[in-house]
């Protein structure tokens, strides 16, 4: 039986060699419109291998974020990548974070994140001695890696298994019958035409429009959000041993500034959460009609900004003044000046919006006859993929 998955980011891979390694005898071929695995959402974000603390109990995102937690640290070990649990603490910074955090801390326990506690502000000083707070949860296991090593890992495994990883090979048309799929893809000399008999769409920023060429719901549909990063000046990274986040506030959509230390020694500090105007805009000036069309046409994107416009003019703001964002990271790390700050990256967040203008928060998989689409895999789904794999697989048609 042929597979053919669209996507040659960490969910996509990880689903091909999951085929690979549980349906032996599988034809497994991964398409992907860039020159290189993990071009997008897999190689812009954080490198944090997320505990679980946040998620809602028997959510799909927090059953299969502890379990690819372990799978996930197995493999790196497997491949001798670097795997370092720095831990997170998740700080309150006064009365109302210190009530929601009562919350995360239950979500924590429920979830089985390991000696996941709540400290008081001796103990954060202990973990943290630049950073200040009323109370804070200690999430030990928090860990950070290099999610794009990672993908390219899955990669050579998927080519050593015999399956085949086609760069440069974008996807322009899908037909599907009752029980097959065909799937029209631009290379770099020809158009071809390449069947299969199950198709995989692990889209990330495009998912919605590949979905609905195979009959798949328009709701909901893809929004891109920018988060841009600036970095902490090299002699000032040691105001941050590991990760340092803010509780999270459920009148807003996004989490807000947080200080992460990176695998390779770094500090980030960010995201904001900005409208992005193309799905692929990493700066203000990238800018695409259609991208930008869909966006503002969707019912959703419109309640969306009704409800909160007033945080969407925050975040542009943070994006436009390098102070506004030292000011956020003040709150934990008062030591920081604005002059601590760098430019740093940006990612493009493929934020799935319902028609009634809601955040789609869990995973969502669709399953339409011979295809499988991965509607929505937000973050935690880099540490997620190995999990994600295993059920995606699990629950393919047979």
């Amino acid at each position: 039986m042929r597979h053919l998955i669209i996507g040659a980011g960490i969910v996509g891979l990880a689903i091909a060699r999951e085929l690979q390694r549980t349906r032996p005898g599988s034809e497994v071929v991964v398409l992907d419109k860039e020159p290189r695995v993990a071009a997008h959402q897999t190689g812009h974000n954080s490198g944090v291998v997320h505990a679980g603390v946040y998620y809602p109990p028997g959510s799909l995102k927090a059953t299969l974020c502890r379990r690819g937690v372990g799978l996930l640290r197995d493999y790196t070990a497997q491949k001798n990548l670097p795997y370092d649990e720095v831990g997170k603490v998740v700080v309150a910074v006064d009365a109302p974070d210190q009530d929601r955090l009562v919350e995360v801390h239950r979500r924590a326990v429920a979830n089985g994140v390991p000696g996941a506690r709540l400290i008081g502000p001796s103990e954060l000083r202990e973990l943290e001695p630049h950073v200040v707070g009323v109370a804070a949860l200690h999430s030990p296991t928090t860990a950070i890696v290099d999610f794009v090593a990672v993908t390219q890992a899955l990669a050579d495994d998927v080519t050593t298994g015999g399956g085949q990883v086609l760069l440069a090979h974008e996807v322009v048309g899908v037909r599907r019958t009752h029980d097959r799929v065909e799937a029209l893809v631009d290379t770099p000399d020809e158009q071809i035409r390449i069947g299969a008999d199950r198709l995989i769409i692990a889209g990330g920023l495009y998912v919605d429009r590949l979905a609905r060429m195979v009959g798949g719901s328009p709701d909901p549909q893809i929004v891109p959000f920018r988060g841009e990063y600036h970095l902490l000046a090299p002699n000032r990274a040691h105001l941050v041993r590991g990760l340092v986040y803010p509780v999270p506030d459920p009148r807003y959509p996004f989490l807000g500034v947080h200080l992460t230390r990176r695998i390779d020694g770094t500090v980030d500090v960010g995201p904001n959460a900005v409208f992005a105007t193309a799905r692929e805009g990493y700066t203000h000036w990238d800018v695409n009609a259609r991208d930008l069309g869909e966006a503002i046409a969707w019912p959703g994107m419109r309640s969306l900004a009704r409800q909160h416009w007033r945080t969407g003019i925050a975040e542009m703001a943070g994006s436009l003044s390098p102070r506004r964002f030292a000011d956020a990271a003040r709150r934990y790390v008062p030591e920081l000046s604005d002059d601590d700050l760098r430019p740093g990256s940006a990612g493009v967040r493929a934020q799935a919006v319902g028609r009634d203008g809601s955040l789609v928060d869990d995973f969502v998989i669709e399953q339409i006859g011979p295809v499988t689409a991965i509607r929505n895999a937000p973050s935690p789904a880099a540490t997620s993929s190995l999990a994600i794999a295993e059920h995606v697989v699990a629950h393919l048609p047979a």
